[in-house]
């Protein structure tokens, strides 16, 4: 299984003649490639050039005299490279980084120009702007583009006895409240990157974002990914303020591409009792909810049965 999509840093000097013989005549000798300007200027301070390869995969390469480069680097010039084609001999040693660990102007312009590519070729996606963003590194990763976009088109995300819409529009909506904006490529990256089409376990992934809705909904702060002392990992930490709803309020979101076509899919009823802190088991005493518990995801079906 490949790793989601990821920036490729070269620490030094570019010119155009160098991204010229050192990228672009390996690309078009092994695969058959075209050379373009990207589809959007890239950041101020920044050269840019996009590739289009014979077999349908692309890259984007950016180049500065000076910035201050990846999280844990002094910065200056330097390049980055990004793409689900294979990478130039010249780039093979270089270190990833992730979206959230580059210069922040420099991810903007790659997410849009890869969020642009992937509307073009996916068009249903353009009214699901935040799951699009979200998911972006695997939905244009290099061996899991085809298989994750097959399960949010043909599988409804995992969802038994809806509809596409429905299913699409509740994950959209969840997503929108950046509860787990600050985990997004950990957990974007847990769909998969494979090239099997494996829906139990995609399905399975997408249970963990049904327990954050629950947990979010119920009022509680949660954190993904919490290693304990056993060597193990644990899905999630839930916690509250006792004095208060500590649900997170709106958080900015990416720009809209696409104006929303789909009917708000959060489950109906008055909310939770605030009163009581929910169990695990809520038949005996049992302690509160501080760890993940999973949600059988057909308990969520019907909430969104005869949702469009």
């Amino acid at each position: 299984m490949a790793t989601p999509l990821r920036f490729r840093y070269w620490h030094g000097a570019w010119t155009a003649d160098r991204v010229r013989r050192d990228l672009y005549e390996e690309l078009d000798d092994n695969l058959g490639a075209t050379a373009s300007a990207p589809w959007f200027a890239p950041p101020d301070g920044y050269e840019a050039r996009r590739f289009d390869m014979d077999d349908g995969s692309l890259a984007l390469f950016a180049w500065t005299a000076d910035d201050e480069g990846p999280a844990g680097t002094d910065g200056g010039p330097g390049g980055y490279w990004v793409g689900n084609t294979e990478t130039p001999s010249t780039l093979w040693r270089t270190d990833k980084y992730g979206f959230g660990e580059s210069p922040a102007p420099i991810t903007a312009w790659a997410e849009r120009e890869l969020t642009a590519v992937l509307h073009d070729a996916e068009p249903w996606l353009e009214a699901y702007p935040t799951l699009s963003w979200y998911f972006l590194p695997v939905l244009c990763s290099k061996d899991g583009a085809a298989t994750t976009r097959r399960f949010f088109r043909e599988a409804d995300a995992g969802f038994p006895d809806t509809t596409r819409e429905a299913a699409l529009g509740f994950y959209e909506s969840f997503l929108e409240r950046g509860v787990l904006d600050d985990t997004r490529e950990e957990m974007a990256a847990k769909l998969g990157t494979s090239e099997v089409f494996d829906r139990t376990r995609m399905t399975a992934t997408m249970g963990e974002f049904d327990a954050a809705w629950l947990l979010d909904r119920a009022g509680y702060d949660v954190t993904p990914e919490i290693e304990v002392s056993t060597d193990h990992v644990i899905d999630y930490r839930a916690e509250r303020d006792e004095r208060g709803d500590t649900r997170r309020g709106d958080t900015p979101r990416p720009a809209q591409t696409a104006e929303r076509r789909h009917t708000d899919a959060s489950a109906p009823g008055d909310g939770p009792d605030e009163s009581r802190r929910p169990t695990v088991c809520p038949r005996r005493r049992c302690r509160p909810v501080d760890r993940l518990f999973v949600v059988p995801r057909r308990r969520l079906a019907p909430s969104l049965r005869g949702t469009t």
